[in-house]
């Protein structure tokens, strides 16, 4: 098997969960999508094959300091004081939790490259591909592809663990992607490939 990270991207209670803050868009298109079962499912296939799992999560400080005022998306966090790291809201998902040893990748923009941790631990541990699912498709999941091939991981995106606001938008970006790595539903993927 390839060394492997499977990085669940923002599946954070704020964004998915069916009583946060985005529950009449995000937590709409998860729950008609299977999201959250499907992501559960390819979890506990990943941690079967021997896979690393990591999470990212999107937040900032209870004062924003990090959060960009211009920003069309994270002024809007800070207006509705959803994001904030160490509250329940950017908590991963219950049916999703990270197990001891898993990762926890913090951002505080869109991309799980950009100013984390990720890329130290993807050399760390000589990882040859990255397969990613999470919410927005259009994105944490375009970014993470786009950067991931661009840094020669092969990228995997399972298409049935991710969501958009809209099923348009996700299928835009997943069309997209398919420029950058391999799209394919979680239960057709080979984990031990």
């Amino acid at each position: 098997m390839k060394k492997t990270l499977f990085l669940v991207m923002d599946m954070m209670n704020d964004l998915v969960a069916e009583n946060g803050f985005n529950a009449k868009t995000y937590g709409v298109q998860c729950q008609e999508r299977g999201v959250l079962p499907a992501t559960a499912a390819a979890i506990a296939a990943a941690r079967q094959a021997g896979a690393l799992v990591g999470y990212v999560r999107v937040g900032f400080s209870p004062d924003y300091r990090e959060a960009p005022e211009v920003s069309p998306i994270f002024s809007g966090a800070r207006k509705n004081g959803i994001f904030q790291f160490g509250t329940w809201g950017t908590e991963v998902h219950a049916d999703l939790a990270p197990q001891d040893g898993d990762f926890d990748i913090k951002k505080h923009r869109v991309s799980p490259f950009y100013a984390t941790s990720l890329g130290a631990i993807l050399r760390a541990n000589k990882v040859e591909r990255i397969v990613m699912c999470g919410v927005s498709t259009n994105g944490v999941v375009h970014s993470g592809a786009r950067e991931a091939h661009d840094r020669d991981y092969e990228v995997v995106v399972l298409e049935d663990c991710c969501a958009g606001v809209t099923p348009d938008e996700h299928m835009h970006a997943i069309a997209c992607m398919g420029r950058y790595g391999t799209i394919v539903d979680s239960t057709a993927f080979d984990w031990f490939a």
